[in-house]
C-alpha cells in the first residue's frame, strides 16, 4: 500500500506535475490557465515546477478551469483499491487554506484522484486565517468536533455550530468559515463531488 506524502516539498512537486499534465492534456497555455484561475502566470509556473505549494482555494480554481475534480490535482495518498483505509493521527497531506502566511493548514485524510469523496481535518486556532470564500461542485458538509464555528453561505445566511453539530449544503454556493470567540475549533470538512444537490 502506498504511504501518505508527509513532506510538503514532495507534495508540492506532485501537485505541480499533475497541474502541468492536466493543462497540457487540455491544450491550454500557462498564461490562459493562470488568467482563468485568477492567479499570476509566474505563480502558476512556480506551482508547476513544485516551487510553490498551492492553497486549497487555488487547487479548486485550477480544477474548475481544467474541468477535473480537485482530487485529480492531488497525489494519491492512499491505496483506494483497498477495502480498508486507515490514516493515523498526525499523518495525511497538509494543505493550506489560502496563500497567506497565517493560513490554517488542513490535513487531507482522503483527497485522491480515485475518489469523489474528500475528507479534510482542520484544527483552527484564533490566530490563523480561515475566512476564504470557497466554491466547488457537489455537496459539502461540516461536522464540528469541538469549539464553535460560524458557517456563512452567500445568499442563504449563516449558522453557528457547536460541538457535535453538523451542516450540509450545496458546495456550489460560496461559503466560508469564521471562528466564534477566541477559542480554537476542531472540524471535519466532507466534500462529495459526484452527488448533485437536489433542486
Amino acid at each position: 500500500m502506498s504511504q501518505p506524502i508527509d513532506d510538503e516539498t514532495e507534495l508540492a512537486v506532485a501537485i505541480g506535475a499533475a497541474v502541468r499534465t492536466r493543462r497540457e492534456v487540455a491544450g491550454m497555455s500557462m498564461r490562459s490557465l493562470a488568467a482563468s484561475a485568477g492567479i499570476s502566470q509566474p505563480f502558476l509556473s512556480h506551482v508547476e515546477r513544485g516551487l510553490s505549494m498551492p492553497s486549497m482555494v487555488t487547487i479548486y480554481r485550477l480544477a474548475a478551469v481544467l474541468e477535473v475534480g480537485p482530487g485529480e490535482l492531488m497525489p494519491n495518498p492512499l491505496d483506494s483499491q483497498s477495502r480498508v483505509v486507515i490514516v493515523r493521527a498526525g499523518s495525511g497531506n497538509p494543505v493550506p487554506v489560502s496563500s497567506r502566511s497565517d493560513a490554517a493548514i488542513g490535513r487531507a485524510l482522503l483527497f485522491d484522484r480515485d475518489s469523489s469523496l474528500e475528507v479534510t481535518e482542520y484544527r483552527l486556532e484564533p490566530d490563523v486565517h480561515i475566512s476564504e470564500w470557497f466554491q466547488s461542485n457537489g455537496l459539502a458538509a461540516v461536522y464540528l468536533i469541538s469549539g464553535a464555528l460560524e458557517v456563512e453561505i452567500d445568499g442563504e445566511g449563516s449558522w453557528q455550530l457547536e460541538a457535535g453539530d453538523f451542516i450540509r449544503h450545496d458546495a456550489a454556493l460560496l461559503h466560508r468559515w469564521l471562528l466564534v470567540g477566541n477559542k480554537p475549533a476542531h472540524a471535519l470538512l466532507i466534500l462529495n463531488h459526484t452527488v448533485q444537490p437536489s433542486s
